[in-house]
């Protein structure tokens, strides 16, 4: 059996942050400041964590965490494996992505089901031949909850999470077309499955930024369909903490 202990391991620190159990983490800045924004309980630590901010909002009621922006897998998981020694069990992730599907276009918004391996973190936590990394059920049904009663409409199915950006091949959309997948972005398959390594649940909320369903790239950034698409998203993330 290959020893698969770690020499470097996650340490909580002198000084930790008291996250609470929920955190947020939102892949852009503008999203980060837009969660911070509509959130009711105030900010009571602020701090960085690495390149990003970290937030603890709290009152009597309620006590959570942002953290943001970040990209990529390996910066991903360093968030999350922090997050975890400080007492955090549950994450939700929102994040962009690009349709790949030709059902849905720049501002739909997306519940994963399921985020397709194309980045080479996830293997270091799992099996190297596992491809797809799970989000956990309960928190997929709560961003269903939270989005329905803010009067969004949203797609269920799989995503393609990459390492490369630029590396958007026909050939890769094609592939993953074929494989059912509606989106691709960064981050949310290593997030799922580091985070099922260190026994936390994770989800996902996406919002489709762009489209390359037809092996051209049509940026949406700036429609009005996509601002309204990420405050409902925002929207759902925060009404989740109390679940």
């Amino acid at each position: 059996m290959p020893d698969r202990r770690a020499i470097v391991n996650p340490v909580k620190g002198k000084k930790p942050p008291e996250t609470g159990r929920f955190a947020i983490i939102a892949a852009t800045e503008s999203d980060l400041r837009l969660l911070a924004h509509l959130a009711e309980p105030p900010v009571v630590e602020q701090r960085k964590l690495y390149m990003s901010s970290l937030q603890v909002h709290a009152n009597d009621q309620q006590r959570f965490t942002l953290v943001g922006p970040l990209v990529g897998a390996p910066y991903a998981a360093m968030i999350v494996e922090s997050l975890g020694v400080w007492g955090v069990e549950k994450i939700l992730f929102i994040g962009w992505c690009g349709a790949v599907s030709r059902r849905v276009k720049a501002g739909d918004i997306i519940v994963p089901d399921s985020a397709m391996v194309d980045e080479g973190t996830s293997g270091h936590y799992c099996d190297p031949s596992c491809r797809v990394a799970l989000p956990a059920r309960p928190l997929v049904h709560q961003a269903r909850k939270a989005l329905q009663h803010h009067g969004a409409d949203f797609h269920d199915g799989a995503v393609w999470t990459t390492d490369a950006i630029f590396r958007e091949t026909v050939e890769k959309v094609k592939h993953y077309q074929a494989k059912g997948a509606l989106a691709v972005e960064m981050e949310l398959s290593a997030i799922l499955t580091v985070a099922g390594f260190r026994e936390m649940e994770a989800a996902g909320i996406l919002v489709v930024s762009d489209d390359l369903s037809d092996y051209q790239w049509r940026p949406g950034f700036k429609t009005p369909a996509f601002k309204s698409a990420r405050e409902s998203a925002c929207q759902a993330a925060l009404t989740m903490i109390n679940c």
